[in-house]
């Protein structure tokens, strides 16, 4: 099966390229870097000649708000336009959990409209909504920090490896199109301020990390189960403590 990925060379995808051809397809990483942009339209149409399954894991280089609108409403256009043209059975799409109720973010309401204009394309289609990954602890450590202070909310999150979410979304390249959404989780919750904490420390980051309720997240304010996902959520299995020692951070 040809299956290309849509921001093939990032974190989610060159792990879910590597999978699909462990298992015998033709994954086609496609990305700028290969000459191929969804959001000006470039190289698609050669891209995905032949192709039965796209999946996009595509991000914004950009997430103010603006942007990442512009980045999302535009290169999901162009991809599901060359996609009906070049008659692709399958369109998946990698989405965040909680996305519908974080409507203060300008980066989630960007991912509303992307998932708005995959369901109403007529093409057959699979959404696939991850929560956050561990690779992103410094990441949000960084949004959240001022001077050597982290101010994080202690809303429950239910984190995942990279890993497992390039798993998830290979599992569903490869079977029937849902029309409709999935959840995938990690298999155990934390307080959004306690996992920072944990990353930091096994980092040996000297950052304090305060609970703040208030303090926002991405541009959002938690409720305490904002960003955990449903009863009906398939779990992975790889936990924050087998994972850390694993991923260790960049040399200085």
């Amino acid at each position: 099966m040809k299956i290309v990925v849509i921001g093939g060379s990032g974190l989610i995808g060159s792990k879910l390229v590597r999978k699909l051809g462990e298992h015998g397809h033709e994954a086609v990483p496609a990305s700028p870097d290969s000459g191929v942009d969804a959001l000006t339209g470039e190289g698609l149409d050669e891209v995905l000649a032949g192709a039965q399954v796209v999946v996009d894991v595509s991000n914004s280089p950009s997430f103010a708000d603006e942007a990442v609108m512009n980045f999302f409403r535009t290169s999901t256009g162009n991809l599901l336009a060359a996609e009906e043209k070049a008659g692709v059975g399958h369109h998946v799409a990698l989405s965040v959990v909680g996305t519908e109720r974080l409507a203060d973010s300008g980066y989630m309401r960007a991912k509303v409209v992307q998932e708005q204009l995959i369901k109403d394309s007529g093409l057959p289609y699979s959404l696939v909504h991850a929560t956050q990954f561990f690779e992103f602890v410094r990441s949000i450590a960084q949004a959240a920090t001022d001077g050597n202070t982290v101010r994080l909310s202690d809303a429950l999150i239910q984190p995942m490896a990279g890993d497992d979410v390039a798993s998830a979304l290979g599992r569903t390249a490869v079977g029937a199109p849902l029309n409709g959404m999935i959840e995938v989780a990690g298999p155990e919750q934390f307080g959004l301020d306690e996992l920072i904490r944990k990353g930091l420390a096994f980092q040996g980051d000297p950052r304090e990390v305060v609970t703040d309720p208030d303090a926002r997240y991405f541009g959002a304010l938690l409720e305490k189960g904002t960003l955990l996902p449903g009863p009906d959520a398939r779990l992975s299995t790889t936990r924050f403590e087998e994972w850390l020692p694993l991923n260790p951070p960049p040399a200085k």
